[in-house]
């Protein structure tokens, strides 16, 4: 997604959960425990992927996107698709967006990443800067070349 900004990528931690069922320490029960509510967000609003679950190895994972943020209100923590997410992205200012993979066989879930969206993301341009500091730039350049002009006069 075009706006997309401050992503963190939980897949580490997930490879560390995932290397503490192999050697015994945790059980399936503990990481396989994905509410009603997940699953049946996974069902409605998910994103089916091509990845096998690391538990059961038998379904295809589904990606849930649950959104979060001050503009949203009463819609916050709601499970939306990927289109939806574009057409907010493009009205609201900026909000969180948590991606959970969920297992609808054994029900193993995991954050897989976070990231913030919005129209705040689209205000830098190519070279890193906003509107807003573009302007500023071409009115102190301005000033800078009227106060030269007063100096050559005198």
């Amino acid at each position: 997604m075009r706006t997309q900004r401050q992503v963190v990528d939980y897949s580490l931690r997930k490879r560390v959960v995932l290397r503490e069922l192999l050697a015994g320490r945790v059980g399936t029960y503990d990481l396989c425990d994905a509410s009603p509510y997940l699953k049946n967000a996974a069902r409605f609003h998910g994103e089916p992927t091509d990845q096998r679950c690391p538990i059961c190895r038998s379904e295809n994972l589904t990606h849930v996107h649950y959104i979060y943020g001050d503009e949203l209100k009463q819609s916050a923590g709601q499970a939306r698709t990927v289109a939806e997410l574009s057409v907010l992205a493009m009205t609201l200012r900026e909000f969180q967006v948590f991606v959970v993979e969920v297992c609808l066989g054994c029900d193993w879930n995991h954050l897989v990443e976070q990231y913030l969206l919005g129209r705040d993301g689209l205000t830098g341009g190519v070279d890193g800067g906003s509107e807003q500091e573009a302007a500023s730039g071409v009115a102190a350049a301005a000033g800078a070349g009227a106060r030269r002009r007063r100096e050559a006069q005198r």
